[in-house]
């Protein structure tokens, strides 16, 4: 194995930015749009969805009552009422405790 310097390492990774960077520009300007690469795309999610669609059932299944959770904590957040979500719904709060800390611009749905 290689043992890269303090340098080498840093050129490596702005290599690799510069190339995610131009690989997004790419996309964003030519291949978002064209109809051909869509109609790869989308035969390439269905093939996928088609392979693993069990695989799919049982994350969802897995994680039901985390997204459960979850959004009624975001109703909660968005209506301010965060201490009426935790005496309501104490046995949810233990799922979602790690979701309290950031506000409710930060959360993803």
């Amino acid at each position: 194995m290689d043992i890269f310097t303090n340098e080498q390492i840093i050129k490596i990774i702005n290599q690799y930015k510069n190339k995610k960077d131009k690989e997004k520009i790419r996309y964003d300007t030519k291949l978002k749009f064209d109809s051909e690469y869509k109609t790869l795309r989308n035969e390439r999610s269905r093939i996928y969805y088609q392979n693993n669609k069990d695989i799919i059932k049982e994350k969802y299944k897995k994680d039901k009552a985390f997204r459960n959770a979850r959004q009624i904590l975001y109703y909660y957040k968005s209506n301010n009422n965060v201490e009426l979500f935790k005496t309501k719904h104490a046995d949810k709060l233990k799922l979602v405790e790690h979701l309290l800390e950031s506000p409710v611009t930060e959360l993803k749905i």
